[in-house]
């Protein structure tokens, strides 16, 4: 190494305290001396730290490993650095790249930015300068990864972030089990019917653990095609499949350091389910397309609203998945087993929605909250704060709010129902109102189109609308 190339100083207090364990380092030079000091300097400080002297060594290590950094000499043997940074950059590499020489003009400044450098660095440099630089490299992208998943939830929820309300035995009881296990770094399975509030039960997981100020990332596993699903969770690389223009981050990725909620987990495919559990079991993710792996360190949350160990039995989903997830299993009690809760939801929902719609709130009677109560809730939370959207549209409780409620009690003398038969009355006539229209009929109740569509299943094709009328 030549002397002049590095000028030690003293390294800058805050440079100890910052997280470097959490990232990756590729130098790339072919001077020996330097190769080897940075080398030295980064493997004390950084989780995973490789070197090469020149391109090809350089791809080939690409090719096998994640790198969330490039140190790139300019006066390379074969090809210059620049020529190899516009190359990875059209390939999809999206990565930070800090490039280094000695000889350096204008031209060569405005190339390597052109080029999509992160930093521009001259020889001789003194060792907080290339520390400070990678430092910012690592916050930049700890930035677009959490402004990444702020995007999407507010593109995703829209505001609609409701907290464990309620005072009942049941939600007590879930607020003190969420509270324990959140602290735990084990993955957790949600079970729970549709529409119980799976997903605000892991954001309070989330909130409660040491993970609370990285990010939550959650997927709905059964909004995602199955073609595209392995992409979304792990990423691709330009050219992966057909529409590939330009390499991707997966969610794993943006998750990295905190929590990943995978909703509907019973509807991964099988292939895909291998897939996760190689990643829970290694904890590394390989983009589509690619042959190298990323590292990653993140909780996973999962929740299905079917019994998955019916699935197993079935053969619909893999049984070392199933006890890799179901570490710690929590059941999300349904609406109709905390009905006390009711009032304080429909206030909490009223407050919420009233303001977002620019409306007076309604007032909730008695007579009204009880005939609530009463009622049994197939689509749980979810339909009750559609129930207080609506009515605040329409400006009054409509009478079919209630569909069922005053013919069930009234019935009841006769002869009682079973409270399948009482959900599967009320979807009926939900669905025959809506004029055979499964999906208007699924918001209405507040559960999935695939959730009523298994209903429909479960009572046998010969079921029809019609029946609602009974």
């Amino acid at each position: 190494m030549q002397r002049e190339s590095v000028i030690p100083t003293k390294e800058s207090a805050d440079a100890h305290e910052f997280n470097w364990q959490a990232h990756s380092v590729l130098i790339v030079d072919d001077e020996e001396g330097m190769r080897h000091f940075l080398e030295r300097t980064l493997k004390r400080r950084c989780g995973m730290v490789e070197a090469a002297a020149d391109v090809e060594q350089a791809a080939e290590l690409m090719a096998r490993l994640h790198f969330d950094l490039l140190i790139l000499d300019i006066a390379l043997p074969g090809k210059s650095g620049i020529e190899w940074l516009h190359e990875l950059r059209e390939q999809g590499f999206g990565g930070d790249v800090i490039l280094i020489t000695a000889f350096a003009d204008m031209e060569t400044a405005i190339d390597a930015l052109r080029g999509g450098a992160s930093d521009f660095i001259l020889k001789p440099f003194r060792i907080d300068q290339i520390l400070n630089s990678i430092k910012r490299c690592f916050e930049r992208a700890r930035l677009a990864r959490e402004n990444f998943v702020l995007r999407r939830e507010l593109a995703e929820r829209a505001s609609d972030v409701v907290g464990l309300v309620g005072h009942s035995p049941a939600i007590d009881q879930l607020r003190s089990m969420i509270r324990r296990v959140g602290q735990m770094p084990s993955t957790v399975l949600l079970l729970g019917e549709s529409g119980t509030g799976k997903e605000v039960a892991a954001r309070a997981l989330h909130q409660t653990s040491p993970r609370a100020q990285r990010p939550f990332v959650p997927l709905n596993c059964a909004a995602i095609a199955s073609e595209l699903i392995e992409s979304e969770l792990f990423g691709h690389v330009k050219g992966a499949f057909t529409g590939a223009t330009e390499g991707r981050n997966g969610l794993f990725y943006y998750a990295h350091g905190g929590t990943l909620f995978l909703d509907e987990i019973s509807e991964l495919p099988l292939a895909m389910q291998t897939r996760l559990l190689r990643v829970l079991e290694e904890r590394r993710v390989r983009p589509v397309g690619s042959e190298r792996e990323i590292p990653v360190d993140v909780r996973i949350i999962a929740a299905s609203n079917r019994d998955l160990a019916a699935e197993v039995a079935a053969g619909r989903f893999r049984q070392d998945l199933y006890f890799r997830l179901a570490v710690v299993d929590i059941r999300i009690p349904p609406l109709r087993e905390r009905s006390e809760d009711i009032p304080d939801l429909m206030r909490h929902f009223m407050d919420l929605l009233s303001v977002q719609l620019g409306v007076a709130p309604l007032a909730l009677s008695h007579g009204l909250v009880s005939s609530l109560a009463a009622y049994a809730w197939p689509g749980n939370v979810r339909e009750l704060r559609n129930l207080v959207e609506r009515s605040l549209i329409l400006g009054t409780f409509p009478t079919e709010i209630l569909p069922a409620t005053t013919r069930m009690n009234a019935a009841a003398d006769a002869e009682p129902l079973t409270l399948e038969e009482v959900e599967k009355r009320h979807i009926l006539r939900v669905v025959e109102a809506c004029g055979g229209n499964k999906s208007e009929a699924a918001r209405r109740l507040g559960v999935a189109r695939k959730t009523l569509e298994r209903k429909f299943a479960d009572w046998g094709e010969d079921t029809r609308p019609s029946f609602a009328a009974v």
